[in-house]
């Protein structure tokens, strides 16, 4: 009897002893909190329950961006974007997009490649790995390397991080950020507005162009198709969407142009023409 009351006595002692001093660290830090960050005060009970629909944008993970990019790329479906629904053209851009992926600076990322039937000239990327390209824009490059250095730029974009960085500039600018983070379904509506109507960063295109031709070299394209096909629509008179969206053209094939002198490749893979117009037949036929 006298052990189990000994017992019972060290144990009410020893839970006072651990508990007392849990709640004073709770109580300084919600003090601290509150009176540190008064603009940026939240409940704290939402977050407990609610926080993993709370995404920090400046360290998103690949399991968070890929499921956002998921729910961005659901979105754009239901809009407006229409696929293109031809097995051959879809098999031929998606055994261009791997081949570039396992050369790119995320090859562990599970990317897709998408054709949208619509004729302007466009391709872009969002999170997650999904990129998108306009048969206009197929039907346009003259052989596989200049389609493979539009895929290799969005790719770059991808590696880069570069709609992620974007995103939250926009939460910035907008007064959307809290210190818990972003809601999930207000990240995947910037996302989705950043997609439809993407204003190119500078800085982000000399970097996509960058990575972009990193990863066309090392796949064995040539190196001057990102140059040709930037010339050619630049020729064409009127800026297609693609290059609206992307802007100091003059300048990046410039910066292209000087990054092949300096680092000259031997690669002349996909400037086939005659064999990059068999693989799209079914696209001029349409």
């Amino acid at each position: 009897m006298n052990y189990r009351k000994s017992l019972s006595i060290y144990y009410s002692f020893f839970r006072h002893r651990l508990f007392y001093p849990l709640i004073s660290v709770l109580v300084a830090l919600s003090i601290c909190l509150s009176s540190a960050l008064p603009s940026q005060a939240f409940d704290w009970v939402p977050l407990i329950f609610q926080g993993v629909q709370a995404l920090q944008l400046s360290n998103m993970s690949d399991r968070q961006e890929i499921e956002i990019g998921k729910q961005i790329n659901q979105q754009l479906l239901n809009s407006d974007v229409r696929l293109y629904r031809d097995a051959n053209i879809n098999r031929y851009v998606q055994q261009i997009g791997q081949r570039l992926v396992a050369n790119s600076d995320r090859p562990k990322l599970p990317f897709t490649f998408q054709v949208i039937d619509d004729d302007s000239i466009n391709a872009f990327a969002t999170l997650g790995g999904f990129v998108y390209l306009n048969t206009g824009l197929i039907e346009t490059a003259e052989n596989e390397a200049e389609l493979a250095s539009v895929m290799a730029h969005e790719i770059g974009h991808i590696g880069g991080r570069h709609l992620i960085k974007q995103m939250r500039q926009k939460a910035i600018d907008e007064g959307l950020l809290t210190a818990a983070g972003l809601d999930r379904s207000k990240v995947v509506q910037i996302g989705y507005q950043l997609a439809r109507n993407l204003p190119g960063s500078r800085k982000h295109e000399f970097d996509a162009d960058k990575r972009g031709l990193a990863t066309l070299t090392r796949t064995g394209y040539s190196q001057t198709a990102m140059v040709s096909f930037m010339q050619k629509l630049v020729k064409k008179g009127s800026v297609p969407t693609f290059l609206s969206t992307h802007p100091a053209t003059g300048d990046r094939i410039d910066a292209i142009k000087k990054a092949i002198n300096t680092q000259p490749n031997n690669g002349n893979y996909g400037l086939d023409n005659s064999t990059y117009k068999t693989n799209i037949q079914a696209l001029l036929r349409s």
